[in-house]
């Protein structure tokens, strides 16, 4: 009938709508299942034992969060819309205001996984008061927002990322760039003319060693993904070690492993190019030899040199006057042995004396750790 096709419905729909309006006139059209309560209603029980869990064990949850953790610990299945809704009725959730947009030079993922991995640290209160607040330290990759790695540290210094990128390359091989901020501890940051290059920090002279370019951000927006990893880790990452009351730097990083992998499971995406771009560790090169502390020393008359407050000699067989004036790297390992050499050559030494540590400079991200050691002092 042409009707029907006018309605888009068909031929036998019409005739009931049709009979509908001759016995009742255009009451009739309504539907008749207006009023009546719906077979996809959710129960009253089970909104008042959601409302119950968001109170007690997942206070201060989001929705999204919330949701997931309803379903995977207690099967109670929910769209994030109905839980939000219910969440403003009993004033659990307040939506938040938008952001007034900012205007930035947008750049396009990198094609291969460990072509650019994001490298930064964040200081946060991370057991939420269970202990004193401490530093994550995380690397993700820029083509795929996977998590690579995470590690819990007291400060953000050069030994944590030392041990960091000596655990990164181990895992996953040596990546083309790390991109980082402008902390001191990847560059020099003082502007006079030429001191910029007289040195280079460690972790700069580390990763230059093994072949890794390593890049520094401008500004916090040029590293939006690491950036924006921390702001989900402090929500997520902070309620998830809550729910298992882990409440110490240990505990912590042995449950991350778990947490990275369910983290990229939901949240990563593949690379344009299925090629890896890390390159795998030579044999001959040794990470713990080149991810440590270097620094290149003269010797005396005395074949004698001045190390951290401390006088170490060359020990020598024979008198020589070889060495008197020569230049010797001195190479401090991360559990802090100590290495002389001189033309790819180890020297034996020994120790003097230990010098007053009076006037010591130490980087501004280092004094939380002197401090935590002389806390009691008087």
């Amino acid at each position: 009938m042409k009707a029907s096709e006018l309605l888009g419905i068909s031929d036998r729909q019409f005739r009931r709508l049709w009979k509908r309006f001759q016995a009742d006139g255009l009451s009739g059209l309504i539907s008749q299942k207006r009023g009546k309560p719906s077979n996809h209603q959710i129960p009253a029980e089970i909104k008042r034992e959601v409302l119950k869990q968001l109170k007690s064990r997942y206070r201060g949850f989001g929705p999204t969060l919330a949701t997931e953790k309803l379903f995977e610990e207690h099967g109670i299945k929910l769209s994030e819309e109905t839980l939000r809704l219910w969440m403003i009725e009993e004033g659990l959730w307040q939506a938040k205001a938008r952001k007034r947009p900012k205007l930035h030079q947008s750049r396009n993922r990198r094609e291969r996984l460990g072509e650019l991995i994001q490298m930064d640290g964040s200081p946060h209160d991370w057991f939420e008061g269970r202990r004193e607040k401490c530093c994550l330290l995380g690397f993700i990759d820029d083509a795929t927002s996977r998590i690579m790695h995470l590690h819990f540290t007291e400060c953000e210094t050069t030994e944590a990322y030392f041990r960091s990128i000596n655990t990164y390359c181990k895992k996953h091989g040596k990546p083309e760039s790390f991109y980082s901020d402008r902390l001191s501890v990847f560059r020099i940051n003082n502007h006079k003319p030429g001191y910029r290059g007289l040195s280079m920090p460690q972790v700069g002279r580390g990763l230059k060693e093994l072949g890794i370019n390593l890049i520094c951000a401008n500004s916090p927006q040029a590293k939006g993904r690491i950036e924006r990893l921390f702001g989900v880790l402090q929500d997520r990452l902070v309620k998830e070690m809550s729910l298992k009351n882990i409440s110490s730097i240990e505990e912590a990083n042995a449950y991350l492993p778990g947490f990275i992998e369910s983290y990229n499971t939901k949240f990563s995406v593949p690379p344009k190019k299925t090629e890896d771009a890390h390159r795998a560790i030579p044999i001959s090169c040794s990470l713990d030899r080149i991810l440590c502390y270097k620094e290149t020393r003269k010797l005396t008359k005395n074949l004698e040199l001045s190390y951290h407050n401390k006088i170490l000699q060359i020990k020598t067989d024979y008198p020589t006057y070889a060495l008197r004036g020569a230049h010797v790297e001195v190479v401090e390992t991360l559990d802090g042995q100590i290495i002389i050499t001189h033309n790819n050559t180890e020297l034996k030494f020994n120790e003097l004396l230990v010098k007053d540590s009076q006037g010591t400079i130490l980087n501004r991200k280092e004094v939380c750790e002197r401090r935590k050691t002389t806390a009691g002092c008087c």
